[in-house]
């Protein structure tokens, strides 16, 4: 593979003249492009509407990029971007784990009225149907509305949002071509046995390797080698994302990019593993807890993130050659937080939730803050930050009025313009709300004024609610809920009015008292 074989000599040369994590080039006073005192919103946006490249790392923690605060794992690409553009300090996921996560970001709904609020399988998952739970026909996406506006829509990664025969096939909600996996449990292995490109699958690997196998215990030695295949499906997602830029490069786009790093099995190019210390790891990981075993478990969890930061570095620099950098819009986040520890994964040594309190699978902000840059040249200030809380659903309201589309109403998201582009710190105007029906059924809330509530165990007999003030106390570490019942008195009322019932994702509980509220509708 060649473009494996330059990579570590394209990473050094990505970082000279940037610094340790490229914040020392950016400036200390962001010089804004306008005037916002002198300009109303709409005369500031640009003469054409801009291109946008949407990137989702899967399972990439707060804490594991250069530009916040990692000091371990190598990400100058990623800090480049930051240090050109903004970086949100209080960016969330819709939901802590993957599919309704995308469908948050996708729908623009949040997730306590999403169709799809877990991860949860097709219904025919066993009779040779792959994919997760389906988007309904005829649901509106960003992709979708980008598309009547007149955008070219391309996605390129992981769907997990339905497969090519139901209604949750991307082709019928908005996407002109789509290439990867449609299904999570195909995309836990990087040589899987084909990968899916509209209707049709591509063969790849011959035989395919698994995403998951555990050493028997009698194994006295482990030829790691054999977790190693021949078509490294990344490098294929990532060859075809670039030859949807060159085709589409007279006219404007939507470039989806739910890229699969770091999300386990960990299978990274050997490359960018030898390229970490050999002192990090003293024991192999034999598979014990899932996922398929690798002799260097730490430097090998480096090596995908570093690795995801190539891609994404690739990605920036056919843009630029294309001379198409000026009109896009980059926006690169995770869909959750860093995993728990399974596959191999030491997210203690990397310190992947920056200080937050919890990990993937739960409402707690080390599970649903990730990393957000955003970067428009000319538009958005260079190196600045934005400390304004923001979601998933965010995105929908904030893409499509930029590219001078209609915006569906009723839809929870606010739109993040003033905040890119005029540098406005303003609280939200709306509560952020949470519902998640796995590990045990979670909601959360985050008001404005900075007090999040969250109880968890909903399928047993809802736990008590808990009241934690972020900005002082960010790793949720004082209970104040007996001090403010009246915080969970608002949480309580909020849901009550915000939330639907979906028979899809039941919470008998909280189902039952609900009557009359219907079932999702968006």
């Amino acid at each position: 593979m060649l473009l494996i074989a330059l990579r570590v000599v394209g990473w050094v040369l990505a970082g000279m003249g940037v610094g340790a994590w490229a914040q020392e080039s950016a400036p200390s006073q962001p010089r804004f492009p306008f005037d916002p005192s002198v300009a109303s919103s709409e005369s500031l946006l640009p003469p054409l509407p801009p291109n946008i490249v949407f990137i989702l790392a899967d399972d990439l923690g707060y804490g594991e990029l250069g530009s916040y605060g990692q000091t371990k794992i190598r990400t100058p690409h990623l800090d480049r971007l930051a240090a050109e553009g903004m970086r949100f300090t209080r960016g969330y996921t819709g939901a802590p784990v993957c599919a309704p996560a995308r469908c948050v970001l996708l729908t623009g709904q949040s997730s306590p009225r999403a169709q799809i609020r877990g991860n949860r399988d097709n219904a025919r998952y066993g009779e040779g149907e792959e994919g997760q739970w389906p988007l309904r026909a005829g649901t509106p996406t960003i992709a979708s509305l980008l598309r009547a506006a007149g955008y070219a829509t391309g996605g390129f990664g992981k769907w997990g949002l339905g497969n090519a025969t139901n209604s949750g096939n991307p082709s019928a909600l908005g996407f002109d071509t789509f290439y990867g996996y449609y299904c999570q449990r195909v995309a836990h292995s990087y040589f899987p046995p084909y990968l899916n490109h509209n209707q049709r699958r591509e063969a790849l690997n011959t035989p395919p390797v698994p995403g998951h196998f555990r050493v028997p215990d009698e194994e006295a030695s482990v030829d790691f080698a054999r977790f190693q295949g021949r078509v490294y499906a990344p490098d294929r997602i990532l060859t075809e994302a670039l030859q949807f830029l060159r085709e589409h490069r007279d006219e404007r786009f939507f470039l989806y990019l739910p890229f699969v790093e770091p999300h386990v099995a960990m299978q990274p190019p050997p490359e960018w593993v030898e390229a970490y210390p050999e002192e990090w790891d003293e024991l192999p990981y034999l598979g014990r807890r899932g996922y398929t075993p690798h002799p260097r478990p730490r430097a090998g969890y480096a090596a995908m993130i570093s690795d995801l930061d190539e891609h994404v570095g690739t990605v920036l620099a056919e843009l630029e050659a294309l001379g198409l950098a000026q009109d896009t819009l980059v926006v690169f986040t995770s869909d959750n937080g860093p995993t728990h520890d399974v596959g191999g994964v030491d997210t203690a040594f990397f310190d992947s939730t920056g200080g937050l309190r919890g990990r993937k699978g739960s409402l707690w902000e080390g599970g649903l803050r990730v990393p957000w840059i955003v970067r428009w040249p000319g538009r958005i200030p260079r190196g600045s930050l934005c400390h304004r809380p923001a979601a998933f659903e965010d995105w929908l309201p904030t893409l499509v009025s930029l590219a001078g589309a209609e915006v569906p109403a009723d839809l929870p998201g606010e739109s993040l313009f003033d905040c890119l582009v005029l540098g406005k710190q303003g609280p939200r105007a709306k509560p952020l709300l949470w519902e998640f029906h796995g590990y045990g059924g979670q909601q959360a809330v985050l008001f404005p004024e900075g007090f999040k509530a969250i109880r968890q165990r909903l399928r047993k007999g809802p736990e008590a609610w808990q009241l934690y003030h972020l900005k002082e106390d960010p790793a949720e570490t004082r209970d104040l809920a007996a001090q403010h019942p009246e915080w969970i008195a608002r949480a309580e009322a909020l849901f009550a009015e915000q939330r639907t019932v979906n028979p899809d994702f039941p919470l008998p509980l909280l189902d039952e008292t609900a009557s009359g509220k219907g079932s999702s509708s968006d």
